[in-house]
């Protein structure tokens, strides 16, 4: 893999993770087309969530710190802070969402590796996450508040989205707005929940690379995953204008083209 090569997965990374087009299925598609063979695994595209994930970080570095001191305070001096500290109760709603695609990673590897060497299956996805935006457009109540059930739910949709073409950011965000959830705080949840995910996955990536005696082209992965973290700000306040105006369906038909053409063409 070159270095302009890098550079186009780590903007297209950077650009989809967080708009609800998935990521994943455009970066299936374009090494398809590209003609990339990578490492046996997703040890690139692991490495380009991680730029990602910086991302976020960056964007919600207040809150996220607010959550991490609040919880921590909590454990030894409020009994009751999950009901009367927002900071606390999110936090342990991420910590509820994030079990699903946890279990489904620790079991389900090698099926998942499998799919990603499967464009047609991208592209298959890309429908679905189509489709489940389009949803968004028969919710007209969305003024309810996370829940411990409507978290868990919302993992649900991350687990699934592990699959390639499945939208991280639209099936979660679109299943917090068809549970009535606000879609402020469903984009919030939806973006901060990714990172116990991402940093697991990474860390899980990160030992078996350790372990092995496999060589990694380490300037164009870290080359990728540099443009991945910069283009992921821009998305992020992309993503969240769209939420706030009520626009997420916006990018069903794309989702749902994009699979068709993928099918026919790739």
């Amino acid at each position: 893999m070159t270095w302009w090569q890098s550079v186009i997965l780590g903007l297209l990374q950077g650009l989809t993770e967080f708009l609800p087009v998935s990521s994943s299925g455009h970066l299936v598609l374009a090494q398809h087309i590209l003609g990339l063979q990578l490492t046996p695994d997703v040890t690139f595209e692991v490495f380009l969530h991680a730029g990602t994930a910086f991302s976020i970080i960056t964007v919600y570095r207040s809150r996220l710190w607010s959550m991490i001191t609040d919880t921590i305070r909590a454990f030894s001096h409020q009994k009751k802070a999950y009901q009367t500290n927002p900071n606390v109760r999110i936090a342990w709603q991420v910590i509820f969402a994030s079990v699903p695609a946890g279990l489904i990673y620790a079991f389900f590897d090698a099926q998942l590796e499998w799919t990603y060497a499967r464009p047609w299956f991208a592209c298959m996805m890309l429908i679905v996450t189509g489709a489940l935006l389009g949803c968004t457009l028969l919710v007209r109540t969305q003024e309810g508040e996370l829940s411990v059930l409507k978290s868990v739910l919302i993992g649900v949709a991350q687990a699934i989205s592990l699959l390639p073409g499945m939208s991280r950011s639209g099936a979660t965000i679109s299943t917090g707005l068809l549970a009535g959830v606000r879609p402020e705080v469903a984009a919030d949840f939806s973006f901060i929940m990714v990172l116990p995910a991402i940093f697991g996955a990474t860390l899980i990536k990160g030992l078996a690379l350790v372990q092995s005696s496999e060589s990694i082209a380490w300037i164009p992965v870290l080359l990728g995953t540099f443009v991945a973290y910069g283009t992921g700000v821009f998305a992020i306040y992309v993503v969240l204008g769209f939420v706030r105006r009520g626009r997420l369906h916006t990018f069903a038909l794309y989702c749902v083209g994009i699979g068709i053409l993928g099918l026919i063409f790739v």
